[in-house]
């Protein structure tokens, strides 16, 4: 988890959790009317309108947490997240990962993505930084890498968008993560909710190997 990440992650909890204990009746409200707990996670993000994380940790607060001192420690904690990080969720929706997911790249039905960020980028996909070669050859080889279980592709996706790529490359004993985001779809948060999802993912598809992170999501 990059510090960026962490931070956002961590002010979007700590956020979620003042604004949950300023309307604690109506909180409490939704969750006693909710049926199960996927329920009460959604009504509490409808409520308040913050992130599915969040509201999973409005629903696992102690009560320790409702007292005075406590809200002030919140509070302390927000404004120092606050003072390092230049962006809001309303500014940047996306970073939340709420509604992003993620899929296995497809050679074919995806070649346009893949085309897009050749064409902007003018680099090899397999992150060695040579120049990039023709598309199908491109592909060819990364589906070799792929079926030889040294990579992985994600596509990111926003409903039915392709928002971006995340490259996932064994290199020497560790998993080279990259991420890249359409120049239509950037600055919404949409490169920090992929490094967020894409980690669970390709820790699976490389068990026990650290992940590294070159370069930021654009």
């Amino acid at each position: 988890m990059t510090d960026l990440d962490r931070a956002a992650t961590r002010r979007d909890i700590t956020d979620a959790l003042l604004t949950a204990l300023e309307r604690r009746h109506e909180v409490l409200d939704v969750i006693v009317d909710a049926e199960n707990r996927a329920e009460a996670v959604a009504a509490i993000t409808s409520l308040l309108e913050k992130s599915e994380l969040g509201a999973e940790a409005i629903l696992q607060m102690s009560l320790g947490q409702l007292t005075k001192s406590e809200r002030r420690k919140n509070q302390a904690e927000l404004d120092d997240l606050n003072s390092q990080l230049t962006f809001t969720l309303a500014e940047r929706p996306a970073s939340s990962g709420d509604t992003l997911t993620l899929r296995v790249f497809a050679r074919d039905a995806d070649a346009d993505i893949f085309a897009a960020r050749t064409a902007e980028l003018g680099v090899a996909g397999d992150g060695s930084g040579a120049p990039a070669g023709e598309i199908e050859d491109e592909l060819a080889q990364a589906t070799a890498r792929v079926d030889n279980e040294d990579a992985v592709w994600l596509v990111v996706l926003e409903g039915a968008d392709k928002v971006g790529i995340v490259f996932g490359e064994l290199t020497g004993g560790e998993v080279d993560v990259r991420i890249w985001i359409h120049p239509e779809f950037r600055k919404h948060g949409f490169g920090l909710a992929a490094l967020r999802k894409s980690r669970t993912e390709l820790a699976a598809y490389f068990p026990g190997v650290p992940l590294v992170v070159r370069a930021p999501g654009a």
